[in-house]
């Protein structure tokens, strides 16, 4: 039996399969809450051999209590539920139940098992830079007031107290607050993938205009394996805090349509673009950018590829799927 024994949740989104796979190299034993009806495609990435599968819904807590106590894991990532900010202005109560009272329900049980078993059990929350959505505080730290502006944001502000509310009981969980990370994994329902997937068609021919809502708003972008690797080093760093987890640099959404152009060979992008109202939130913050000096100096962290980097792998690999389909 493998001395860690790991559950995720939300291990076939961009997070969670490359949770998975770094879990898998280090030798760790793995299992997964998956939807019943979940399918490849759309977002939902395969999961390797090896891992344990575990049909179930976020919705059901006392059946995630009951998988979290016969599992008995070790560690604990919360990666799942809804997350659009988007949609969660058309789904609120869902969101709050899947991305706010499942927390609970995971908390509980983790607690429930430290008591029995006499053991730790890490527990990480992903949280999201949308708890700050609202303040005035640049940049955002752990100290920084919650403000969220969104349905999205409120679940996730309502989770992150209760990770501090089970800490205090002596459970060693962590919330990692996670700025605004991206890779090829994305789906196109984000604005960044919408963008580089975009670019990609309209540079072979396949697309004329790359339709934007707000480019102004401004945002901390990092790349997704990295803040993986940070969500690992907080489960494992021996006592549960909250980690901001960033890079500390901010762009416009106009600089990531930019520089996915210009990856792409464009210089004239502007003549490629149009405004169109529907894609502008009801509520968007002008300006998140995260300070993870906790995260370096406890955990020794740091976000390993740059802004221009990250545009330019996703460009990359969306002309690849372009050129692939002929």
């Amino acid at each position: 039996m493998s001395a860690v024994r790991v559950l995720v949740t939300g291990a076939t989104g961009q997070d969670g399969s490359y949770l998975v796979e770094q879990l898998l190299a280090e030798g760790a034993e793995i299992h997964a809450l998956v939807r019943p009806d979940e399918q490849p495609g759309a977002g939902a990435h395969p999961l390797p051999g090896g891992v344990h599968q575990h049909e179930g819904d976020l919705r059901d807590g006392p059946a995630l209590e009951a998988l979290v106590a016969a599992v008995e894991p070790t560690e604990i990532y919360n990666l799942g539920g809804l997350s659009s900010v988007a949609l969660s202005w058309q789904e609120p109560a869902l969101t709050a139940q899947i991305s706010g009272l499942a927390v609970g329900h995971l908390l509980a049980a983790a607690h429930d098992l430290q008591e029995r078993s006499g053991r730790p059990v890490a527990f990480v929350q992903a949280s999201s830079a949308e708890i700050f959505a609202g303040t005035s505080r640049i940049p955002q730290d752990e100290t920084t007031p919650l403000h969220p502006l969104s349905p999205y944001g409120a679940a996730k502000a309502y989770a992150h107290h209760l990770v501090g509310v089970y800490r205090a009981q002596g459970l060693r969980a962590c919330s990692c607050v996670l700025y605004n990370h991206e890779s090829p994994r994305r789906p196109e329902t984000f604005v960044t993938r919408k963008i580089t997937a975009g670019v990609a068609r309209i540079a072979r021919g396949r697309q004329d205009e790359l339709a934007m809502g707000n480019l102004d708003a401004r945002r901390d972008w990092g790349w997704a394996p990295d803040y993986v690797q940070a969500m690992v080093l907080a489960a494992r760093a021996g006592q549960g805090r909250d980690y901001v987890i960033a890079t500390g640099v901010s762009h416009s959404v106009r600089d990531f349509v930019e520089a996915a152009f210009r990856a792409a060979g464009i210089d004239d992008w502007e003549r490629h673009v149009t405004l169109d109202p529907r894609f502008v939130r009801p509520s968007d913050a002008p300006e998140l950018v995260g300070d993870a000096t906790r995260a370096r100096q406890l955990l020794g962290w740091q976000s390993a590829v740059g802004f221009d980097e990250v545009v330019a792998r996703m460009v990359q690999h969306d002309l690849a799927l372009v050129d692939a389909e002929g």
